[in-house]
């Protein structure tokens, strides 16, 4: 990742969380800390010996542990927008798509001892409380259910949910997202 795909990367994930101001409010825009933190870890991440690699390595831990929101680095796409912080864990294998929308509460992640964890397509939302689990990979446009459990595969744009998740009709995930 270099400079330009830090402040694109930084921009789209800004605009996929609707936001016209040039820097986060004091006491509010949680998420978008936790994201601009998460892209700047990414980042100086890269450089063994650079000063500010520690400083956002920490600093994003720390906004991890506050907020209970933990994504790994190097696992999200660009535009990724996280509606409200708290009770999202995905998995260190995980790979989630470009323009994806997490809710809280939300669970990425291997089953069974598996490492493999699951792969997550392009303007993909997950509603509040939904697990996706196991080594499948989910289309893009798809729409996943509040408290949707998905443990198979979905190869079709459409709206899924229930325990386990099932059908629901063929509506892609355009009308949930801030980018189409």
């Amino acid at each position: 990742m270099n400079i330009h795909e830090l402040k694109e990367f930084m921009k789209e994930d800004k605009k996929a969380l609707g936001i016209n101001r040039k820097k986060p409010r004091m006491f509010t825009d949680f998420e978008w800390r936790l994201e601009i933190a998460l892209r700047k870890a990414e980042y100086y991440n890269q450089f063994k010996f650079h000063p500010l690699r520690y400083f956002y390595l920490v600093y994003y831990r720390r906004l991890e542990l506050k907020y209970m929101t933990f994504i790994p680095l190097y696992t999200c796409g660009k535009g990724l927008s996280i509606a409200h912080i708290g009770g999202i864990r995905i998995n260190n294998n995980a790979k989630i798509g470009e323009y994806c929308r997490i809710q809280e509460g939300v669970t990425i992640g291997a089953t069974n001892g598996n490492i493999k964890a699951p792969k997550i397509g392009n303007y993909v939302y997950i509603g509040s409380g939904s697990k996706i689990i196991g080594d499948i990979s989910i289309a893009d446009r798809v729409c996943i259910g509040a408290g949707a459990v998905v443990c198979k595969s979905i190869n079709s744009s459409c709206t899924v949910g229930g325990v386990p998740a099932k059908l629901i009709n063929y509506n892609d995930s355009s009308k949930n997202l801030k980018v189409k």
